[in-house]
């Protein structure tokens, strides 16, 4: 008996040496997740951000990551608030894996996390500005667009966390990729694409219905339908002749592109554009906005534009809109994973009432979140989308993700029935920029924290 109980508390030097090595990465892990938590909400880890307060200690370099191509976007100017969030998904992740340490840990945590509330109360009292009219952005965005050729990478570090309203045209031209960078030639290119719209009408839109087979009949009759229905409390939209110029981009543009054809809710993806580019024409806010005031060369130029725009966005998503849909419902699925990792109590609730998330999530991106917010927000969300280029799709699970938890504590206290109906009507029609900052900054932190560990995602 007494050489089993030297063999049990008296471990072989080995074995001692495993643990210690054990416990020794845990704790390394764990720090470096602090570390990661703590420069992301003070801004030193990511390329293009720009701090809003002075700060008397110069910056730690120790905790200055390296430039990656995930890093290339820029927070915006209230990350911090999501503290709480980040410091939970941090609690969590440190549960799930160092649980030899775990009441140090969390004494460590909950240091981190008092530290990280205080950054965030001192960030959001100074920088309750609207952000993209502060002077010194404004300049940055003034000198990226200035020189004979723009580079994009700078331009969407800037973009994706606001653009100047009257910068905003040419932005999103650039990002597109409507408007080369080359200033030399930009003239010359927008010549020819709003001349090579004008044909493309006249050649499928402006023609007898007798040239148009069956399909092309039903489609156009749809597209008709859903124009009056297209941003309902927007008067400037009930315009028939706003509803004229909608109804060419979306027919011209499912002509053109057969194997998805119209589908519900382009019409819906459509509108910022029309507002972002009308206003290069027209003063003031939509709703004193009429569209006769323009020219027909102007009224022209605008569905062109709009066009190319909504062509060169679609591109990057079209396995969205083809038969079935299957884009949408691989992102949708993506959602339900990243929600279930991010907030199990939420996760767990919504399965045990039954909810499939393709019943309210199917429409976010069917309609990138248009019908779900105040229309005079969707501008600025447009910025992060466009900024995003090609890795939008993956980013709109984040952002979806964010959205939804926003609500974290009232859904848990909701049947089914309640759920449908509450995210059916999601209270957002008093929503300022500050709340859609928060959400935009919270899934910047989740996607940087969990879009390269495939892990953290598995079931």
């Amino acid at each position: 008996m007494r050489n089993t109980n030297t063999n049990n508390n008296n471990n072989s030097p080995e074995d001692q040496r495993k643990k210690e090595s054990t416990l020794t990465s845990l704790d390394s892990r764990f720090n470096q997740t602090l570390r990661n938590v703590q420069g992301l909400l003070k801004g030193r880890s990511i390329p293009g951000k720009i701090l809003l307060t002075r700060r008397s200690d110069p910056l730690d370099e120790s905790s200055v990551q390296e430039r990656t191509p995930e890093y290339e976007r820029s927070l915006s100017y209230n990350e911090a608030g999501s503290s709480d969030r980040l410091a939970k998904a941090a609690e969590e992740e440190v549960q799930s894996t160092s649980k030899p340490n775990n009441n140090t840990n969390v004494i460590k945590l909950k240091t981190s996390t008092s530290e990280i509330e205080n950054t965030s109360k001192e960030v959001q009292k100074s920088a309750m500005g609207a952000r993209a009219t502060d002077s010194a952005r404004v300049m940055k965005f003034t000198k990226a667009l200035s020189g004979t050729t723009v580079i994009l990478d700078k331009l969407r570090e800037l973009a994706w966390s606001g653009i100047p309203d009257y910068m905003r045209p040419d932005v999103w031209r650039l990002l597109l990729g409507y408007a080369p960078p080359n200033s030399d030639r930009k003239e010359g290119i927008l010549r020819r694409k709003r001349l090579e719209y004008l044909d493309c009408v006249s050649q499928y839109y402006d023609i007898p219905d007798t040239e148009r087979s069956d399909d092309e009949i039903n489609m156009l009759r749809q597209i008709a339908v859903d124009c009056p229905r297209t941003v309902p409390d927007v008067s400037f939209f009930q315009e028939p002749q706003v509803q004229k110029s909608l109804e060419r981009i979306l027919y011209t543009w499912a002509i053109r592109h057969p194997a998805s054809g119209y589908v519900q809710g382009i019409n819906d993806l459509a509108t910022p554009f029309l507002v972002v580019f009308l206003s290069e024409y027209l003063e003031g806010g939509a709703d004193n906005w009429s569209i006769s005031d323009l020219s027909l060369e102007n009224i022209s130029n605008l569905e062109a534009d709009c066009y190319w725009c909504l062509s060169k966005l679609l591109d990057g998503m079209q396995d969205h809109y083809t038969f079935a849909q299957p884009g949408i419902q691989r992102l949708v699925f993506k959602l339900k994973e990243l929600v279930r990792r991010i907030d199990e109590p939420v996760s767990r609730h919504m399965e045990e009432q039954g909810l499939e998330f393709l019943q309210f999530a199917f429409r976010w991106f069917n309609c990138l979140l248009i019908r779900e917010i105040p229309f005079h927000l969707v501008t600025r969300l447009w910025d992060t989308y466009l900024a995003e280029g090609d890795a939008l799709p993956d980013f709109l699970v984040y952002i979806f993700a964010s959205f939804l938890l926003t609500w974290s504590d009232k859904l848990q206290k909701l049947d089914f029935q309640e759920l449908v109906m509450f995210l059916q009507h999601l209270p957002t029609q008093n929503w300022t920029h500050q709340e859609l900052e928060m959400v935009l900054s919270r899934a910047f932190m989740w996607h940087s924290m969990f879009n390269n560990s495939p892990s953290h995602l598995a079931s």
